[in-house]
């Protein structure tokens, strides 16, 4: 009786599964292939051949500005849970002040490290 109640999850696997390999499937038959004539593959320039690299080289320092954001952006996201259940922690009397003072002191020296080796600095 008990393994009925996973039937649904079963399901909705095979669904998923099914869906995945059916837009694979559908892309591979119907999608843009490799042809002969390389030009018709290229961007539209106005009927101007294309000069340079079609694909151009981001900068490392793009890559760093990201991961910065991406790392601030989760631990913001880390913070919404503790602003939401606040009241009830006092509710309970208990302090949760203290770690949230702890995690924002370390997002902050984590912040003012990276001033301080440049990691902001686009230009550098």
């Amino acid at each position: 009786m008990e393994s009925a109640a996973y039937l649904p999850i079963l399901i909705q696997a095979l669904l998923a599964a099914g869906l995945a390999v059916g837009i694979v499937g559908v892309s591979h038959l119907l999608g843009q292939r490799a042809k002969k004539n390389a030009i018709k593959d290229t961007a539209y320039e106005c009927g101007i051949k294309s000069e340079g690299a079609v694909h151009t080289r981001f900068s490392v320092k793009f890559y760093v500005t990201v991961m910065l954001f991406i790392l601030f952006d989760i631990e913001v996201v880390f913070l919404i849970p503790l602003c939401f259940i606040y009241r009830d922690f006092l509710a309970n009397h208990i302090s949760i002040v203290g770690p949230m003072m702890f995690f924002l002191s370390v997002l902050v020296l984590g912040l003012f490290y990276e001033v301080k080796k440049g990691a902001l600095e686009w230009e550098k």
